[in-house]
């Protein structure tokens, strides 16, 4: 397995203690979830039957991407933010290979799951795929600098990722996103909707226990990368709702007083029985929250399609 540069080490340090000892709640960055042994459980997590998320979100593309791309003009190239292992959108880059060569720019930091999307898609005839291992806006600001004075960018932010922030924090994202887009660039944005919380917990903690051991992985990477000595037998997944929020909390709970160590960190911390560390948050929204949030954030919904089966959004933004 790959080791993290220095830098890198430094900045994951920085940012685990930052986390870890925050006043009240526990918390550890989602992003440090999808390491090598990460990407792939969660690949796993993907096909199980009670995640209906990623078979929505990959219906809707298969159904709809020619009625997609159709509404973007031409030239265009497209970037994604967080593409993972690229299957879902190789629907749109077939599409869009149809009527032009097109440059895609998968934008990642994970260098596994960059691999995997370059080894999945590069193969699609007009389609060049050039990786950026770097944090999401920053990777669309180097593709945006790079491009010609007449293209325009289609940006892909699929799987439901904008309900990985808190809800203000997702909307201060989209005015980023948007002040790196020029007019009539657009956003193709995914969004899980709400569903019977018996399902949307099932999705986040399935029987097998596949999501249960990628939350834990992310302990067993700060052992690996930190010199951490957190045991994983005294930890356990667990997935909350959250109704006020309407979001699903993933947390790693201590079945246990305990002590632990972080080396890199410079920390050392102790841990009460049931007391967590919240890992992750997956908020859910209404199909008519997406046109009031893309207006707000300098966007306009130039259209949306929604699955039946599992309710989820794949909505079109326009920068204004």
């Amino acid at each position: 397995m790959a080791m993290l540069a220095p830098t890198h080490v430094s900045e994951f340090a920085a940012d685990v203690r930052e986390s870890l000892t925050k006043p009240g709640q526990r918390e550890l960055p989602s992003k440090y979830l999808y390491d090598e042994v990460g990407s792939a459980l969660f690949e796993a997590i993907c096909v199980l039957p009670e995640y209906g998320l990623t078979r929505a979100d990959a219906r809707l593309l298969e159904k709809h991407s020619r009625e997609i791309v159709a509404r973007v003009p031409s030239p265009v190239q497209v970037a994604e933010l967080g593409s993972g292992s690229g299957k879902k959108t190789r629907w749109i880059l077939e599409a869009l290979a149809r009527r032009q060569k097109t440059y895609y720019y998968p934008i990642e930091i994970s260098p596994h799951a960059l691999a995997a999307c370059e080894k999945e898609l590069a193969q699609i005839d007009l389609v060049s795929v050039v990786g950026y291992e770097q944090p999401y806006l920053q990777g669309l600001r180097s593709v945006a600098e790079s491009r010609d004075e007449d293209g325009h960018l289609l940006v892909l932010f699929l799987g439901s990722t904008i309900g990985n922030f808190d809800r203000d924090a997702g909307e201060m994202f989209l005015r980023e996103m948007r002040d790196t887009l020029r007019p009539d660039d657009a956003l193709l944005l995914g969004t899980d909707l709400e569903k019977a919380v018996e399902l949307q917990l099932l999705a986040y903690d399935d029987p097998a226990g596949v999501t249960a051991a990628f939350n834990l992985n992310l302990l067993a990477r700060i052992n690996r990368e930190l010199g951490a000595d957190f045991d994983l037998s005294c930890f356990r997944h667990e997935a909350r709702w959250n109704y006020a929020d309407r979001r699903i909390e993933m947390h790693l709970l201590s079945t246990c007083r305990q002590s632990v160590r972080i080396p890199a960190a410079n920390l050392r911390m102790a841990l009460d029985e049931n007391e967590t560390i919240w890992t992750e948050s997956s908020h859910k929204y209404k199909a008519e929250e997406i046109p009031e949030m893309a207006e707000r954030t300098g966007f306009r919904c130039e259209a949306q399609w929604i699955d039946e089966e599992w309710p989820f959004a794949q909505n079109l933004l326009v920068a204004e």
